[in-house]
């Protein structure tokens, strides 16, 4: 509650001094704001609750699609989509993804002992 009432103190200072002085340049504008990341579910390593609390960025490169996954702590992994019928195999890093289908619309990505449940398609192998 202090910071709070700080905050508002500091922006009634502000208004009054610029209410004194109308020529005066008012406050700085605040900067445009980027869109939130979408959240995923995600379990973090030897946890097995999921919650609706990592980001998802998605980069273009050459070499193709990169997600970099972000968990609340700071820790983050990196997967790239596949053009194959993979789904998304580690972008870095020398363990492999693994990749169990949930849902026609929906599969789980083990990383690193984290797990992350994102969108996709999923298609029947062709035979």
């Amino acid at each position: 509650m202090p910071l709070f009432l700080a905050g508002c103190g500091e922006q009634a200072a502000n208004n009054a001094a610029t209410a004194a002085n109308p020529g005066a340049p008012g406050p700085a504008a605040a900067a445009p704001t980027q869109p939130e990341a979408p959240k995923i579910p995600c379990a973090a390593p030897g946890s097995t609750e999921f919650a609706p609390v990592c980001t998802v960025d998605r980069t273009e490169t050459p070499n193709g699609v990169i997600l970099t996954l972000r968990h609340p702590d700071g820790g983050f992994h990196r997967l790239q989509i596949t053009r194959d019928g993979r789904g998304v195999i580690a972008a870095d890093g020398a363990e492999p993804a693994k990749v169990t289908p949930l849902a026609a619309d929906r599969i789980e990505v083990e990383l690193g002992g984290a797990r992350y449940r994102l969108p996709a398609t999923v298609r029947e192998p062709a035979q």
